[in-house]
């Protein structure tokens, strides 16, 4: 049996993480959250696809792409398109498929622009202010969410 597709969602200026604004996003790369995450998703039974974007056409491209490539659920960082992308939302609605929207910082102790998300009333849970591990809380939720689905 074929692994379940978690697609992992990056966007603009996350490839600069551990070294854009630490104090606020912490140390650790994106290259290292991937890592972490694709090797969680083979313990737990998961195929872990991650894509980073600073353009947001390329990101509603990929979300596009989902829809074919076996995608069963999403966990999505939009980065500042959290406040501001109607069009991410819409592919997301358009896919279907249920998804986390996390946030490595706490974003309602930041500015109150920050605390405004396009995306929250349609995703399945939202994580905001645990770093690097929220990814993979995401995750484990995902992984209880498809075993959910599978079994019935």
């Amino acid at each position: 049996m074929n692994p379940l597709r978690v697609l992992v969602l990056h966007g603009p200026n996350l490839n600069l993480l551990g070294t854009r604004e630490p104090e606020v996003y912490g140390r650790t790369t994106l290259q290292d959250i991937d890592q972490t995450l694709v090797a969680l998703g083979a313990e737990l039974g998961l195929d872990v696809q991650c894509h980073q974007s600073n353009h947001e056409g390329a990101l509603i491209d990929r979300i596009h792409a989902a829809r074919e490539d076996g995608t069963r659920f999403v966990i999505i960082n939009p980065a500042a398109y959290t406040h501001t992308s109607v069009a991410l939302r819409d592919a997301l609605a358009a896919l279907g498929r249920p998804f986390v929207e996390v946030h490595l910082s706490n974003v309602h102790r930041r500015e109150p622009f920050r605390q405004n998300s396009y995306f929250s009333d349609l995703a399945e849970a939202v994580i905001s202010g645990c770093g690097a591990a929220g990814y993979g809380f995401a995750l484990r939720y995902a992984a209880e969410k498809l075993a959910a689905i599978t079994r019935t």
